[in-house]
């Protein structure tokens, strides 16, 4: 009797093309509107926003949560490559570090990190991940700049971090594109008081990436 091969594993499917454009289109218009409305905008308007239909939306994301978790992971992941970018710099490590900010401000990552509230999962390994990969790469970024002696060694990335994201939400009782235009003028002048020698003794001391998870 001839001897048998055992049947190898089948392989997953790859998402088709178009499906993945779609997947990008429904993160793309989600990130837009969280960002202009609020997490609590109709998932129907999202789809419209994208050029999909409602099924397609739920086909991607069965939830409001799974489709939220995935806008911030999306951010916090293009902030983490802007990261890597400024750390594959030769050049002056603090001119770095200001690019870095400003493309992190970009990102809107402040006005999104709100919604991660006490009914969404903080601690999906999804979203764990990509949060530990922004906080070490902006260690390493101020890590250089401070090795150079151009950034000032009485602050720490949670205080980079806390005022990058009040700095580039838009003020109260404005909209978001007329509060844009602020935000990159507001963050150079609270670089250049990151700079080293610093000029004044901070009060306290530096804020640290624990401190800035139990805010």
């Amino acid at each position: 009797m001839p001897a048998t091969t055992a049947p190898s594993a089948r392989k997953a499917p790859r998402p088709r093309a178009d499906a993945l454009r779609n997947r990008e289109r429904i993160i793309t218009a989600a990130r837009e509107m969280f960002v202009e409305h609020g997490p609590d905008v109709p998932l129907d308007e999202i789809a419209r926003r994208a050029g999909v239909g409602n099924a397609t939306v739920y086909r991607n994301f069965p939830d409001r949560d799974a489709l939220v978790r995935e806008v911030v992971c999306s951010v916090m992941d293009r902030t983490a490559e802007a990261a890597e970018l400024a750390l594959a710099e030769t050049g002056d490590a603090f001119a770095a570090l200001e690019r870095f900010v400003h493309t992190a401000a970009d990102e809107r990552i402040s006005a999104l990190c709100p919604m991660v509230s006490s009914t969404f999962d903080q601690h999906h390994p999804d979203l764990v991940a990509s949060r530990e990969r922004v906080e070490q790469l902006v260690e390493e970024v101020m890590g250089r700049a401070k090795a150079a002696g151009q950034l000032r060694a009485d602050v720490g990335v949670g205080d980079l971090m806390i005022v990058a994201a009040q700095l580039s939400r838009p003020p109260a009782g404005t909209d978001c594109l007329r509060g844009d235009r602020f935000v990159h003028r507001h963050l150079q002048l609270f670089l250049d008081g990151l700079r080293a020698p610093g000029r004044s003794t901070l009060p306290g001391r530096a804020v640290d990436i624990r401190e800035l998870r139990d805010c």
